[in-house]
């Protein structure tokens, strides 16, 4: 079957369940790390700045990337969002490596943000830092979302760099 665009509303609705799927993780997660600080620790201990950017990266961006790699690879290949509104990650060549390598650029504006974020919490914002990390993950995000919604193929950064594209279930990518 011919590859078909997809339109930029479509990619909305499969961001938003997606985000949506995300946040629910996250909720789980806090649940989980505050009954295992509670029951466990008795408190919640210091962690240096060093130890939040490990804790932030291992326990959300991470299994993030993985779990969306995982679901972008196997059979219908997509997210919840992408089954969700009938759509599929294509592959030129099928291999696991492209969909990792297509989700670890998706979230690393995410990952940008974390590490500007807490290095902000610990310097009060007070370091360029912050300010850099910030800033350059909210920029490399609206240039994946701009690539995504804007371009005729709907490819951002990831999607280039993987041989993948985003279609219609039943579809293939373009040439």
């Amino acid at each position: 079957m011919a590859s078909q665009v997809v339109p930029p509303a479509r990619r909305l609705k499969e961001l938003f369940t997606d985000y949506i799927v995300i946040l629910g993780y996250l909720a789980v997660l806090a649940l989980i790390s505050a009954a295992l600080y509670r029951l466990v620790l008795g408190w919640v201990p210091e962690f240096s700045r060093t130890h939040t950017q490990l804790i932030a990266t291992l326990t959300s961006v991470v299994p993030i990337v993985l779990i969306f790699s995982a679901l972008d690879y196997h059979r219908p290949c997509g997210t919840i969002g992408k089954r969700r509104v009938g759509l599929m990650v294509a592959y030129r060549t099928r291999e696991p490596w492209r969909a990792l390598v297509r989700n670890a650029v998706k979230f690393t504006p995410w990952q940008l943000a974390h590490i500007g974020i807490i290095d902000g919490v610990y310097t009060e914002f007070d370091q360029p830092v912050s300010h850099i990390f910030l800033w350059s993950g909210t920029a490399l995000l609206f240039i994946l979302l701009g690539m995504g919604l804007l371009r005729a193929d709907g490819r951002h950064l990831g999607d280039m760099l993987a041989g993948t594209q985003v279609v219609p279930v039943g579809s293939t990518i373009t040439p």
